[in-house]
């Protein structure tokens, strides 16, 4: 691996470990926990004392074991609940541990899960048979948080990053008035025509994807070098040992392209408040359909962040500058929306 802190025993431990089920990649992921934390990066930093930690598994409707995990300010009230929806081939363990914690200390309960098939929970890594069956489970949890008498009365927000944010937009198409809002990090309106095969080999892995859906033959450059800036964090994403770094499966590509599809003809239905973070230089989601949302959108209350230069992952990749600037921006937009709601 060639990085601080992995010795040659874990790094063959990773080049050994079929990461396809469950059960071994919470293996690798307990051995690389401590390493993890430890990585040279502005998010972990910061010791985050007045935070408390949850995770465990809790079986969905469907039979799967799903990874949760909270983050809660300890010692002093909550200000609002925040649901977070990660990215493809991501989990909630790794870089977002320190947006969360961040998050938790001004005030925040963050709750999260792997989907089915991501990170730690259930299911083949990185296959996603039906997007909105995954939009169901996400939903299923999310609704079990906000019915807590713990969690009533308090506002409550929808957070995603890339295709967690075409989640969350797809959760609010099916609850329309269920939430007070939504934070979308470069979000998964439109994946980049750099990204998405030509138009040709599309209509043919769609053929093949009948015979083949869960194959990993999708063509794909290297993600980490795309959405990354900053090359010391890019190196950084070997660690996120449980991510999906494989060539994409024919079902799941194709789940994706045929959601994109979707929200884009339907940006005029999105009617909640909505806070739009997104890097111009980003080549893995089209910041210009992010502009798109931010027009067509019916929501009175609506914020569009354009950072000049910026890469794909803005909260993880950027310069330790940027990232805080972003984080800034989503703290200040949270403040604001909670004050509106008396809290």
């Amino acid at each position: 691996m060639g990085l601080e802190g992995v010795d040659d025993e874990l790094a063959r431990l990773v080049s050994e470990t079929n990461l396809d089920h469950a059960p071994e990649r919470r293996k690798i992921r307990e051995a690389f926990k401590d390493v993890q934390l430890r990585i040279d990066h502005c998010l972990f930093k910061a010791p985050y004392t007045e935070v408390k930690t949850e995770e465990f598994y809790e079986e969905n409707s469907k039979g799967l074991e799903i990874f949760c995990k909270n983050w809660l300010p300890k010692d002093f009230p909550i200000k609002a609940i925040l649901f977070y929806c990660h990215g493809y081939g991501d989990t909630c363990t790794f870089f977002f541990e320190g947006v969360a914690n961040k998050l938790a200390s001004c005030g925040y309960g963050v709750f999260a899960i792997d989907y089915p098939g991501f990170g730690l929970s259930d299911g083949l890594h990185g296959y996603i048979p039906s997007f909105d069956d995954l939009v169901d489970d996400v939903i299923e949890r999310f609704s079990e948080v906000k019915e807590n008498p713990e969690y009533q009365g308090l506002p409550n927000f929808l957070f995603g990053e890339s295709m967690g944010g075409a989640v969350v937009l797809k959760v609010h198409l099916k609850q329309p008035d269920v939430w007070d809002g939504a934070i979308l990090v470069a979000p998964m309106c439109k994946i980049a025509d750099d990204v998405v095969p030509p138009w040709p080999l599309v209509k043919i892995l769609t053929g093949v994807a009948k015979v083949l859906p869960k194959g990993k033959l999708v063509p794909q450059k290297d993600l980490s070098e795309m959405a990354f800036k900053d090359l010391k964090k890019r190196e950084q994403c070997a660690l996120n040992v449980v991510g999906y770094k494989d060539k994409p499966r024919l079902r799941t590509a194709l789940e994706l392209l045929r959601t994109t599809q979707e929200i884009e003809q339907r940006l005029e239905e999105v009617s909640l408040s909505l806070l739009i973070l997104h890097g111009k230089a980003d080549i893995v989601t089209d910041p210009s359909v992010s502009k798109a949302l931010y027009e067509k959108a019916s929501s009175n209350d609506k914020k569009l962040c354009l950072y000049e230069g910026a890469y794909h992952s803005l909260l993880e990749g950027e310069s330790d500058e940027m990232i805080f600037q972003v984080l800034g921006d989503i703290i200040n937009w949270l403040d604001e929306h909670v004050l509106k709601k008396g809290v």
